[in-house]
């Protein structure tokens, strides 16, 4: 019974001897380290950790030495060339006051620091976006009022010169008025229908390449993504924008790359996804300030003197609206925004 339950448990369960030597691991371990337990088996904790966070070995052997149990969070742990992040504790094991095995939880955190982040990114996004809207709506009343009055002082004037001033000052009132409207968003829910995702990124690439036509928009696509629910028009808005400002990164010079794999078991918000589309826009520019990187989608944030802050945080509504979510990682060189759209209904 006490091996059914440890094979059915979702952390990973590792026993080591009093020499450091893995005499025991569970399904979950199994999945974790990316290797069955007949090749894991045997080997000492320096073999299976060598990669790894060095806390992870040092801590196993301060835990055989002190005899007391440790406990250590969000360590790196190599596999497979990839690095997981896992929480990690150890237990010695004591028999007639001898230290005879050290019992070892590894717990994968990655997916839960993800959500959280995910979770306070939206709800700060969602708390700006009130409050620019309630701003862009103080302002579009007396803006209303000042083009009205400058139409009607103009219909009193005769002479041109005058005339020039009330044809500035209507100028002005429709300019701050496109870009109140801006503020506001997205302003009708999205026709969903089946569409596949490749039509509307050849689209995006066609408009990009014709924009900018010293760049070149290079394409890595996945042949065997399926059709997803979506609004085509709102899809080719909001992946537009972010293949503009990529563009503009690069001056309009060199290569972007737009790329898409499918995902699977997917968790966006509070929803679990059998299937996710990815689609990621590279571009290999100066990259985002690190101080910025955390308000890019933020009304109003541009790192571009003659930008107006808007694009990224129009596109992220719009695939919001579509039960997705845009991520940005970047450093000097590469810089990479993911969109992730299910491809079905979530279930909770």
């Amino acid at each position: 019974m006490y091996k059914r339950i440890l094979e059915h448990l979702n952390e990973a369960i590792l026993l080591f001897d009093h020499e450091l030597k893995l005499t025991y691991i569970n399904t979950a371990g199994e999945i974790l380290l990316a290797d069955s337990a007949r090749h894991l088996i045997g080997l000492t904790a320096q073999d299976l950790f060598r990669s790894s966070d060095p806390a992870l070995l040092l801590n196993l052997r301060q835990c055989l030495t002190m005899e007391e149990p440790l406990f250590d969070r969000e360590l790196t742990l190599d596999r497979m060339a990839q690095t997981v992040t896992i929480n990690f504790s150890a237990t010695p094991l004591i028999k007639e006051q001898h230290l005879e095995e050290v019992l070892v939880e590894l717990q994968q955190v990655d997916t839960h620091l993800r959500i959280s982040k995910e979770e306070q990114q939206l709800h700060q996004q969602n708390t700006a976006r009130l409050l620019v809207r309630g701003l862009a709506h103080e302002i579009k009343n007396p803006l209303g009022g000042l083009r009205g009055a400058a139409q009607l002082l103009d219909l009193e004037l005769h002479e041109p010169e005058l005339k020039e001033y009330t044809h500035i000052i209507i100028a002005e009132s429709d300019r701050l008025q496109g870009l109140m409207d801006k503020m506001l968003g997205p302003n009708k829910l999205p026709d969903k229908k089946a569409l596949n995702i490749h039509e509307v990124l050849e689209r995006v690439r066609q408009l990009v390449q014709a924009e900018f036509t010293g760049l070149k928009v290079k394409h890595d696509y996945d042949p065997s993504i399926p059709e997803i629910q979506a609004d085509r028009d709102q899809l080719i808005q909001a992946i537009l924008n972010i293949a503009r400002n990529a563009a503009q990164a690069m001056e309009g010079k060199g290569e972007i790359m737009i790329k898409t794999r499918i995902h699977r078991q997917m968790t966006i918000g509070r929803k679990r996804y059998k299937l996710a589309v990815k689609i990621d826009i590279i571009d290999y520019g100066p990259g985002i300030d690190a101080d910025l990187l955390n308000q890019i989608f933020y009304p109003m944030i541009t790192g571009r003197a003659e930008g107006t802050g808007l694009g990224l945080s129009i596109a992220q509504s719009l695939i919001n609206q579509h039960n997705g979510l845009i991520e940005c990682s970047s450093e000097p060189g590469h810089t990479v925004f993911s969109i992730f759209l299910p491809v079905e209904p979530g279930h909770d």
